[in-house]
């Protein structure tokens, strides 16, 4: 519709208004001025005025947008900027309005990830966690030393992340935001044909007209937009198109997908960089300093003109020394400065705290000696301007080492975001089915419901179900099962695997941050965030290290000076050159550096973080440094029958009948009722009958079950046409007074003697006949129960199902104790009854039946394949439905716990023998002593040998696998 042909002219402001965007942000650089609404009821309400004098109150107040009073329904609706006030501040001004506030909402809890810049050791990542903690409106924050980030959970009505940025910066640490919780779906898109404020205006009304758009950011300067949207109701060519309607006759609006570099990434490229560069300079001053104070005067005659003097006592070498240590000490060693700032305004103490307090002791004790040299005629004494240059260098050499180190750690993580491929093809169908047109699109811009194309030897894009062709599909890079596993219609496949040979048709189902991979790569994320229990030591000893060290420091000095001033030592003990002060100093020095608490905070965090990323690319998904802890303990596996020691496909092997029945409406009504029931067995026991029927040649009637009830552990019920119909175990029949007669109970003995369950369908409160159920065994379970008990680790199963066939499937595998006819609740009360004996106990279940026990035990371990509750209640995840690795997640936590003692043996066996060494204990007896930057360099080497420690565990192999054959028992 042409607007000005159709009113003869159309007035400016009109059309400026058109061009208003429908969700008006006030200010369209700031986007955290974003309106909510809150709403809440008012007492005493008696008239209308009184409802005016309310929203009068609150119309007064900064921030309040809009305030409307219901005078009949008392209930009002507040739209308020949260930046200006928030929600607590409206209730109150209504209360002291003297009207009582009712139903008003609680407090919603938001979540944001932020990276942090600038954090060196355990006390850092503490400073920040106190400094989050304060901001009014947090309700937790976790900070990742290792991983430099943290996740702060917060009231978005109390505060927002640019409020939780600056406290952050005011500790005096940088932050940046990573995610908050709203970003589920993002498109970041490039935009041409922009050419002024009024364009982009216009984009950004069109994109949020669209439903299911959450937020709209734009930057005119770059010409970028990035949209939040829920991938429901919307999806990213959808967005695009509608950018490129917008465009109105000579204007033409193009979008195209613009992918930001990874912050992390780009991040520690930085890092890198910094480092490196400020190592460069500082080698830069400090390497002359190094040849001038300890090579060229042992090198005669090349060494003579440093010995010139250039006024007094104040010679070449000593001023050059001077004029090439101080950059590096107020330049390239700014940082420390800065950090040691930070750290005492917050009352805490760091590395920054000892790097700089040993190098200024070093270099003003320096200027002092070298003022002194200038001033007087007859005066010797050493300088150590090279200890503190020297020192700095080393520091910040082991700094750039750590870095480069550190980006390893999470290498696998690194690697299962990249399995996904960069495009894929997109199909058009008619309404036959009959493909009309293919293009290749890039997998960015795939929405829900697409039919893809899946050639041989290509990754499969997204999540989704196989609507067309046979394959075989390598999951190996998700799941690490090494067969390729065949997918035919109706089977589902994982985004990032890889298709070996048919063509599949493949319609999306999980798109962008929903698919199986983001979830992986979110959860393992989550788990490197999370600080394990044993990462509380380190806590608790930087509380109080720093202090320590520069009292012990202080006492060293205190303990070489007064007896070198009172001679309880002989002179020859003192270095040439040297008084009885400086080499008390020099002492006190090295104490102060040699003990740094850096590596005692990476000690556990990187451990972790590899583990966690190295059990992500086998199949086994820990959910934090917590699980990893606990599974180390663990003792006693407890294991669910159904769907985890067996396959959990049930088969029926035997149907009888034991009334008049027939076969035929036997089958019906068990098909009737079992219908509805998403249990495996009632599945298997479904498509048996359903077979059974067509074998007599009978049409499967299409009948209802009315009153249908679930009994938990026990079977199903419902009222089939006139017939009462109950499907379930002996239990179910025994409850409802179904006489179980001699014929039945000998069918029912001997099939579960063979472990198998039997079905008993009653009708009208008489048995009717029974299905008998096998659930083959895993083949693997018999070897994993073997290689636990190797492990020291009993094994126990506990089910719903019958005694006769839990003991007869236990006896299979090797498990000697069974808790059978156990309803969900029972199991979780075995599970605390295990720990009431002191006994550390891993859940191993698979079904919504198994979420009490997995919450209950203390490493709750989830079946890949199973239900969605169960893996939410789980601690660890095995995405394989592979019951080896139940042994690969106790054997990766005892290898990580290990690797995390030998970590901390590193990091305090350095301090141990270290500061000793520093203080000159070994001096008076064999002449050893550790000058400042030796010391400086064994503080970097720690921190090093922690993280090349942790890295170790890459290497590691599942025991299962490293097993000989010969042996028998294991692969």
């Amino acid at each position: 519709m042409d607007l000005n042909n159709s009113s003869g002219g159309v007035d400016v402001e009109v059309m400026d208004n058109l061009k208003e965007p429908l969700l008006k942000p006030l200010d369209i650089d700031n986007k955290d001025k974003r309106i909510r609404t809150v709403k809440f009821k008012i007492g005493d309400i008696e008239c209308a005025s009184c409802a005016t004098t309310i929203e009068s109150v609150l119309g007064k107040l900064d921030g309040i947008k809009s305030a409307t009073v219901s005078p009949i329904e008392g209930q009002a609706a507040v739209n308020y900027i949260p930046v200006l006030i928030n929600a607590r501040k409206i209730k109150e001004a209504v209360e002291d309005a003297g009207f009582p506030v009712s139903e008003f909402p609680e407090q919603d809890v938001a979540v944001c990830r932020l990276r942090i810049k600038g954090m060196a050791c355990t006390s850092c990542s503490e400073s920040v966690e106190c400094a989050l903690r304060m901001v009014d409106g947090v309700k937790n924050a976790v900070v990742g030393l290792a991983l430099e980030e943290a996740k702060v959970h917060f009231d978005p009505n109390l505060t927002d992340t640019s409020c939780i940025i600056q406290a952050i910066e005011d500790a005096g640490f940088g932050a940046e935001l990573v995610s908050s919780g709203n970003d589920v779906s993002k498109l970041h898109l490039k935009l041409e044909g922009i050419d002024s404020p009024e364009d982009m205006t216009i984009v950004q009304s069109s994109v949020e007209s669209v439903g299911g758009v959450s937020n709209v950011e734009v930057n005119l300067a770059e010409k970028k937009v990035t949209i939040t949207y829920d991938s429901d109701l919307t999806g990213p060519r959808s967005l695009i198109r509608c950018i490129e309607e917008a465009g109105r006759e000579s204007k033409v609006y193009q979008a195209s997908l613009y992918v930001p570099p990874r912050p992390r990434e780009a991040e520690r490229k930085h890092e890198i960089q910094m480092y490196r560069n400020q190592f460069f300079l500082s080698c830069l001053f400090s390497v002359p300093i190094f040849l001038f104070s300890m090579v060229l005067p042992m090198l005669p005659p090349y060494g003579n003109w440093l010995d010139y003097k250039v006024h007094n006592m104040l010679t070449v070498g000593m001023l050059l020394r001077w004029i090439l240590c101080t950059p590096v000490q107020f330049i390239v060693g700014r940082r420390f400065y800065v950090g040691s700032y930070h750290a005492l305004r917050r009352r805490s103490a760091n590395m920054d705290v000892l790097v700089a307090l040993g190098t200024n002791v070093a270099y003003f004790y320096s200027v002092y000696i070298a003022i002194k040299a200038f001033a007087l005629d007859k005066f010797e004494g050493q300088d150590f301007f090279e200890t503190s240059s020297m020192l700095i260098s080393f520091i910040l050499l082991g700094k750039y080492l750590e870095v480069l180190a550190k980006g390893k750690t999470s290498d696998a993580l690194a690697k299962l975001t990249d399995l996904a491929p960069d495009t894929a093809f997109l199909l058009s169908l008619d309404d036959d089915d009959n493909v009309i047109s293919e293009i290749e699109i890039s997998t960015q811009l795939i929405q829900k419901n697409d039919i893809l194309k899946v050639a041989p030897g290509a990754k499969v894009p997204v999540d989704g179900i196989v609507v067309r062709g046979h394959s075989y599909v390598n999951e190996s890079m998700i799941t690490g099962e090494a067969t390729p596993i065949s997918k035919k219609l109706g089977d589902k496949v994982i985004g990032g695997t890889m298709n070996e040979n048919g063509c599949l048709l493949v319609k999306a189902t999980h798109v962008g941050s929903e698919t199986a991979l983001s979830q992986i790569v979110q959860l393992v994320e989550a788990a490197q965030l999370a600080r394990a229990p044993v990462q509380k030591l380190a806590d608790q000893i930087s509380k109080f290290f720093v202090p320590t060290v520069v009292i012990v420091a202080f006492l060293t000095w205190l303990g070489w000076f007064i007896p070198g001033e009172f001679g309880l030592f002989p002179e020859n003990w003192i270095p040439k050159g040297m008084d009885k002060f400086e080499l008390a100093l020099q002492f006190g020095i090295s104490v102060l550096v040699v003990a740094c608490p850096c590596a005692l905070g990476l000690a556990t965090p990187t451990a972790v973080m590899v583990a966690t990323g190295k059990g992500a690319s086998q199949g086994v998904l820990i959910k934090g440094g917590n699980a990893l802890e606990k599974a180390h303990k663990v003792k006693t596996v407890v294991f669910d029958k159904t769907g985890t020691l067996t396959v959990g496909k049930p088969v029926v092997v035997n149907a009888v009948l034991f009334s008049s029945y027939s076969m035929e409406e036997f089958c019906a009504v068990s098909i009737a009722t079992e219908a509805n029931s998403e249990h495996p067995i009632a599945k298997s026991v479904v498509e048996h009958a359903k077979r059974l029927l067509k074998t007599f040649g009978s049409t499967e009637h299409v009948m209802e079950a009315k009153d249908f009830e679930v009994h938990t552990g026990a079977g199903v019920s419902g009222r089939v046409g006139e017939k009462m119909v109950l499907v379930g175990n002996k239990r179910l029949m025994r409850h409802n007074n179904v006489q179980v007669g001699p014929e039945v109970e000998k069918y029912v003995s001997e099939h579960e003697n063979l472990a198998r369950t039997c079905v008993l369908v009653a009708i009208d409160g008489k048995i009717a006949g029974s299905f008998a159920v096998t659930d083959p065994v895993k083949p693997e379970a018999a070897r994993v129960i073997s290689y636990l008990h190797s492990m020291n680790i009993t094994s126990i199963m506990v089910t719903g199902d019958n005694w006769a066939t839990a003991a007869a499937i236990a006896k299979e595998v090797g498990i000697n104790k069974v808790y059978a006819e156990t309803d969900p609740l029972g199991k979780a009360d075995r599970i605390k009854e295990l720990q009431m004996k002191g006994m550390a106990v891993a859940m191993v279940g698979d079904g919504i039946n198994d979420s009490p026990a997995l919450v209950a035990a203390d490493v709750g371990m989830a079946i890949g394949a199973g239900t969605d509750v169960a893996i939410e209640a789980a601690d660890i995840v095995l995405m394989k439905s592979n019951l080896e690795d139940v042994v690969t997640a106790i054997d990766l936590s005892r290898k990580t716990m290990s690797r995390i003692r030998l970590n901390y043996v590193w990091a305090l066996g350095y301090n141990i023998l270290g500061m000793p060494v520093a203080a000159g204990v070994l001096f008076p007896f064999t002449g050893i002593r550790l000058p400042p930057w030796l010391a400086g360099a064994c503080m970097a080497a720690s921190s090093l040998s922690v993280v090349c420690s942790s890295l170790l565990l890459q290497s590691y192999k599942k025991p299962l696998h490293i097993q000989s054959v010969s042996n028998g028992k294991f692969a």
